[in-house]
């Protein structure tokens, strides 16, 4: 997920007097053009007068000069205050956030009309700020030019995914390369777990010591070997230094790219001195070096009869080029990012998942008992969980969308941006338009789900116990449409393989008298707050 910066560190220089006077007359200009444009914000260069008067734009609250509804957008529950406000205002909210307007769209039934039948006017990017900074536009994911060379890329993406997941493993049990990967790295984790425990055992044996077990580390460090075996083959020690710097690096500019940047709400902030885009720009040089190095060493011992990994896969779809018209028409750089988009997405989703099932699982102990016969009943003790176990294990996979649903850890998706004109639902939006889509308000709406605050996997349970297909297709949380996450089935299975290793050989309980706390803090992705667990073997 990471480009090249293109701002260099000189640019950062001190601001002259003539520059900071033309700061404030750019600032002072754009208070009279927020005034100007209160009833229809959107540029009119976009729509004509009769457009305007036949299509009425997005309802929604009044905003502040300058500031717009910055203050509603970024409220500590941003997701809870984005449900309340679309209710108010039914599946549409129009906002204003600095000098960009943006439309929030809400209800099952708008975001699929818009993302699925509309889905082509609804699938650009918006020219942000921050996007340039990390995609440079040779992402597929934050690119915002939505047209024939993007639609290969993803082509080229799919191809590559779909090659590489049917590549042979090399000599286990499994079906194929990926299942390998993923089911060793779960049992490994098990066995990670299953160490710090027994040290923290020893620990308070010897003195007072903090109870329980803190299960981020071993959950990070094992989806990281998963993602880094995925795209480079390579397996690392989980205290190996290259390894840890890899995921420190990753987890810091998640963390600044969640903080939000002032520049994509004022563009004015462009030119000012930021300690936060600095410090980005270093990671992401230091996350581009690592990239380029293995991605060289691969291009330098490639066998295209022995692909490693989804790197590989690419290079054999680049070194058919004459065959291959689609791969022709993409650049070098766009292919080598397709590998660093693919690297990006697989850490944090999965990780926030897998924490957040872990706290769910001690919250409600039936539940994990539940979980616990099916593993019995299917796997047995005498093996591990396979993918081919998943459409045999009904309860299991209802729990991983109750979570999914409940904890909405993805609120929004990747903002969206119009391609052209467009009316939905009688409104119209411009082309330009930056469109977020409010995954948590689908996830927790009651005329969806009746009782959208009740923890209750069986929901999703037909009468005959199998998987309601009609239901679970309405739980949001890789996107929809044309910029719906390519990797969701790869996801999910590795969810699941997770999920069902550790309870196939371990118990989860709470730590005594700590207070289980479902709340979070906002962000890209939604983790839950810091909590310990206790464990016992099963067998």
């Amino acid at each position: 997920m990471f480009g090249t910066f293109p701002i260099k560190d000189s640019q950062y220089a001190s601001l002259s007097s003539i520059t900071v006077a033309l700061l404030l007359l750019t600032l002072l200009l754009m208070i009279l053009k927020a005034h100007k444009s209160h009833r229809y914000p959107f540029q009119l260069h976009h729509c004509s007068q009769l457009d305007y008067m036949k299509y009425p734009p997005p309802p929604g609250p009044t905003p502040w000069p300058l500031v717009g509804n910055l203050m509603e957008m970024f409220s500590r529950y941003t997701g809870l205050r984005m449900c309340s406000l679309n209710q108010l205002f039914i599946c549409f909210l129009q906002m204003r956030l600095g000098s960009l307007t943006v439309v929030v769209l809400s209800g099952y039934t708008t975001i699929r009309q818009a993302l699925v039948r509309q889905g082509e006017a609804f699938a650009g990017r918006p020219d942000l700020f921050t996007f340039s900074a990390v995609a440079n536009g040779t992402s597929m994911t934050f690119s915002e030019k939505y047209g024939p060379a993007w639609m290969l890329h993803k082509k080229l993406c799919k191809n590559a995914l779909r090659s590489f997941s049917q590549t042979e493993p090399r000599g286990s049990g499994a079906t194929c390369l990926l299942e390998e990967h993923v089911c060793a790295e779960a049992a490994e984790m098990v066995e990670v777990i299953r160490g710090q425990a027994v040290k923290g055992k020893l620990k308070q044996e010897n003195g007072p010591d903090v109870a329980g077990i803190d299960p981020v580390m071993p959950i990070v460090t094992s989806v990281a070997n998963v993602v880094c075996a995925l795209c480079f083959g390579k397996r690392y020690d989980y205290n190996d230094k290259e390894f840890l710097t890899i995921v420190h690096i990753n987890n810091e500019v998640l963390r600044i790219f969640a903080a939000g940047n002032l520049a994509d709400f004022f563009p004015v902030f462009r030119y000012f001195p930021s300690p936060s885009l600095r410090k980005m720009v270093q990671h992401i040089r230091r996350m581009n070096t690592f990239m380029e190095t293995s991605i060289e060493e691969h291009i330098n011992t490639f066998d295209k009869n022995c692909i490693r990994d989804i790197t590989d896969a690419l290079i054999a779809l680049c070194e058919d080029r004459e065959e291959n018209k689609d791969a022709s028409m993409l650049s070098n750089s766009q292919v080598i990012h397709t590998v660093i988009d693919i690297f990006g997405a697989g850490f944090d989703t999965i990780i926030a998942g897998l924490q957040w099932s872990l706290l769910y699982l001690i919250k409600f102990p039936d539940i994990q008992e539940r979980i616990h016969q099916e593993i019995d009943d299917h796997i047995g003790t005498g093996r591990l969980p396979r993918f081919s176990d998943k459409p045999e294990m009904p309860f299991t996979e209802a729990f991983i969308y109750e979570v999914f649903r409940h904890a909405s850890y993805v609120p929004f998706t990747i903002p969206h941006c119009t391609t052209r004109n467009i009316t939905l639902n009688g409104y119209l939006i411009p082309k330009d338009t930056c469109v977020f889509i409010n995954q948590y308000q689908v996830n927790h709406d009651i005329d969806l789900w009746g009782d959208p605050d009740t923890f209750r996997p069986e929901r999703f349970l037909g009468s005959s116990g199998l998987l309601s297909k009609e239901l679970t297709e309405k739980v949001l949380i890789f996107g929809m449409g044309k910029r719906r996450c390519l990797g969701d089935g790869f996801a999910r299975l590795e969810m699941f393989i997770f999920l069902t290793t550790l309870l196939h050989g371990l118990q989860i309980q709470n730590v005594p008298g700590q207070e289980l706390d479902l709340s979070t803090d906002f962000g890209l992705t939604m983790k839950p707050r810091p909590y310990r667990i206790t464990i016992s073997s099963r067998f």
